[in-house]
Parts: C-alpha cells; sequence; structure tokens
C-alpha cells in the first residue's frame, strides 16, 4: 500500500533553475490544494539570487498540499508540492474531467518556459529537407586519352 501512496502523489521538487543556485525563495503560489494541474502549468514563482521565474508542474493531477508558504526560502531538491496523479488506485479519475479543459486554454495565453521544463507543441509537420544538387557528371574533354605503349 505504501508502494501504491508514494506513485499517486508526486512530489515536484525544487530545481536547480540557475547555474550553481542552491536556493529560492517563494515569491506566488499560483494554485491552491484542490486544484487541477496539467503537465507544463505554471504552478509557483521563485526568486533566485539572478532571477524571478515561474516554475510548471511536470504532472497532471490534483493539487494536494503546498509544503511551503509564500516568503519561504527553500533549498533545491526539497519538495514544495504533492500533486496526486491517480496512480495505479486510479481514485483521481473520479473527479470530472471538465476543470482540465479551462486550465488547457489559460496554457494556451500563457506558455512558461523554464531552462529543463519547456513546453513544446508537436506540430505534427516537420520542415522539408534541403535535397543535395544532383551529382555533377564530368564532360568529356576534347583531348583524346594517351595509347599505352
Amino acid at each position: 500500500m505504501a508502494a501504491a501512496q508514494q506513485q499517486r502523489y508526486r512530489e515536484f521538487r525544487m530545481p536547480d533553475v540557475g547555474e550553481g543556485l542552491t536556493e529560492a525563495e517563494i515569491l506566488k503560489w499560483l494554485v491552491k490544494p484542490g486544484d487541477s494541474v496539467t503537465d507544463g502549468q505554471v504552478v509557483v514563482e521563485v526568486e533566485t539570487a539572478k532571477a524571478a521565474v515561474e516554475l510548471p508542474i511536470p504532472y497532471d493531477g490534483l493539487v494536494g498540499e503546498i509544503l511551503f508558504p509564500e516568503g519561504t526560502t527553500v533549498e533545491v531538491g526539497t519538495p514544495i508540492i504533492t500533486v496526486d496523479t491517480g496512480g495505479p488506485e486510479g481514485e483521481a479519475d473520479e473527479a470530472p474531467a471538465e476543470p482540465a479543459a479551462p486550465a488547457a486554454e489559460e496554457g494556451a495565453a500563457r506558455e512558461p518556459v523554464l531552462v529543463g521544463y519547456g513546453v513544446s507543441t508537436p506540430s505534427g509537420r516537420r520542415r522539408p529537407r534541403k535535397t543535395p544538387p544532383p551529382p555533377s557528371v564530368p564532360e568529356p574533354t576534347a583531348e583524346p586519352a594517351p595509347e599505352p605503349a
């Protein structure tokens, strides 16, 4: 049962948002417990010694618990939020799928981009390849080849 609980509830840890930075301050939570979140949705704004950034969540599910209040400085690697992903028990599947639609619409207007968590939307269409020029055939020369002696 404990293994199933670990798979179902995922912890999102404070990522290393800059080279060599060891901590970040939580500026503002954009979700609250019970909110539905989707992969790539921005859930928190944090500030490091270098910049303020928005962190997208890498899971789909329901926010379980916010582990640190706003204004707290958190070490990199420390869990900051838990998400009920539904896991093998499937209890999260009982939640209606309708709340996810407004979150998707918000995500279309605002795309978070962060090193390691950038959002990409596959277009299904690729750029055409450049075709190499046809191999050139050497033109025959006007001089005849020397005859063997």
